[in-house]
């Protein structure tokens, strides 16, 4: 073997001190640059899981995306919410999710980056030759600099897994909330309709009795201000249903017109954290990532290279950046940007259970106030029909019936903007946690 390894080395390869100086720096690089990482890949492959699809393992590997995997939607089934739904994600552009692609792109290629590096090297010397090598580097200990960056680009995925799930939820909560403003103009027009048909009515009974000399022509003059104005809302609600199905079909791969209806939404159990809590831990993650990387920057490393071709050379590299008298203080902000992270999670964690809170305070008023509302208006009616019974009895003036009437149609029109402004809260509620989607589909 000897004889034949000297042959080799004579006909110009590899000499035996690079070629055992590479094995061995490929050796070492599997347990430094590796470290934890591997110990990772034993358990994963003891326990079973490499029959795992790609989805299952980094939900495995990341709390982060597992929680977005878990979510699941509270739009009821085969419900006019979920027809909204589904129309405008078969037109969804979907750009967090390119983004999200290139985030794992970027993982999948850190997470090989302890492997050796491999380049030519092409040189022009003094007497016009050129010069050709291959390079060979591999580092051997970066003070925990390569897997700092692999933390980083890991963190980096469930950052933009985060956002994908917060669009797509926007999405479907804009989608909804136009779908919300559309019904209630809807609703809100049909009472004005009614309005102005039971309006019209008290008009002609009081143009009968100015004609007859009974009644004076200033009340006829006040019920044809009256009409005006109740024209003037039946238009504006008309528009207003016009133009939010209009850029709802904009949103949508198929025309919503036909969608009505107003829905329960599902009750999910178990306390979800809120997207914006997720996002900030990701990011947290992602900062203390690149705080290490920095910080392996400023201190010395310890590298093997080799070089084969025209020159064939091998060695252990000793270096890093220069150290200064401000290098303390530098590390020492380092470690403020780890503390800073952290502060900006706990904050997001605030902000959000500050939202929630309020949202929960905001259902309960408005379920209150939607019961108030339904009473009220169930009182105006009956009062409007004892006035009826009495003006068909001669007891009441039209002017007295009108003034009612117009008390239960304010009730009536209160009522209806009670019931649109809870569904909008519930909607808001479930938009700051993410269940509008399912995580699995997103």
């Amino acid at each position: 073997m000897d004889t034949a390894y000297r042959r080799a080395d004579a006909a110009g390869r590899m000499p035996g001190t690079l070629l055992g100086a590479s094995l061995a720096a490929l050796m070492l690089s599997g347990c430094i640059g590796q470290g934890i990482d591997e110990v990772s890949r034993l358990a994963t492959y003891v326990h079973g899981t490499d029959a795992m699809t790609p989805a299952q393992k980094e939900a495995a590997a990341s709390p982060v995306i597992s929680a977005l995997q878990s979510r699941r939607s509270i739009l009821p089934p085969g419900s006019p919410y979920s027809a909204v739904s589904d129309a405008v994600l078969a037109a969804y552009s979907r750009t967090a999710e390119a983004e999200l692609r290139a985030a794992r792109l970027r993982a999948r290629a850190a997470s090989k980056n302890w492997l050796p590096q491999i380049g030519p090297s092409i040189s022009l010397t003094s007497l016009s030759d050129v010069v050709t090598n291959l390079v060979i580097e591999q580092v051997l200990f970066d003070n925990g600099r390569l897997k700092a960056e692999r933390a980083f680009a890991k963190a980096d995925v469930e950052v933009a897994a985060v956002d994908l799930a917060d669009d797509t939820n926007e999405r479907i909560f804009t989608a909804l909330s136009l779908y919300l403003d559309a019904i209630e103009a809807r609703e809100r027009a049909a009472l004005d309709t009614r309005t102005l048909a039971d309006m019209g009515q008290f008009e002609w009974i009081m143009q009968q009795r100015v004609q007859g000399g009974v009644s004076d022509r200033s009340d006829l003059s006040v019920l044809g201000q009256k009409l005006g104005e109740i024209r003037l809302n039946l238009t504006s609600a008309e528009e207003a249903a016009s133009t939010a199905l209009a850029e709802l079909n904009a949103m949508a791969a198929v025309p919503l017109n036909d969608v009505k209806g107003l829905d329960v939404l599902l009750q999910r159990s178990g306390e979800a954290r809120p997207l914006s809590v997720l996002r900030a831990l990701a990011e947290e993650d992602r900062d203390i990532a690149e705080a290490r990387s920095q910080r392996a920057g400023l201190l010395p490393g310890v590298t093997a290279s080799g070089t084969v071709g025209s020159i064939n050379d091998g060695g252990i590299n000793v270096g890093g950046s220069l150290l200064g008298l401000g290098t303390a203080d530098s590390l020492h902000a380092i470690e403020m940007q780890k503390d800073a992270a952290a502060r900006r999670t706990s904050q997001a964690e605030e902000d959000a259970a500050r939202r929630l809170r309020r949202l929960e305070q905001r259902v309960l008023a408005l379920s209150r106030q939607t019961g108030e509302s339904v009473r009220l208006t169930e009182q105006a009616r009956a009062n409007l029909d004892l006035f009826q019974e009495q003006y068909d009895s001669g007891q009441r003036q039209v002017m007295d019936v009108v003034g009612v009437y117009e008390t239960f149609a304010a009730r009536e029109t209160a009522r209806v903007s009670l019931k649109y402004e809870l569904a909008r809260a519930h909607l808001k509620s479930a938009r700051l946690i993410g269940h509008l989607a399912d995580g699995s589909q997103i």
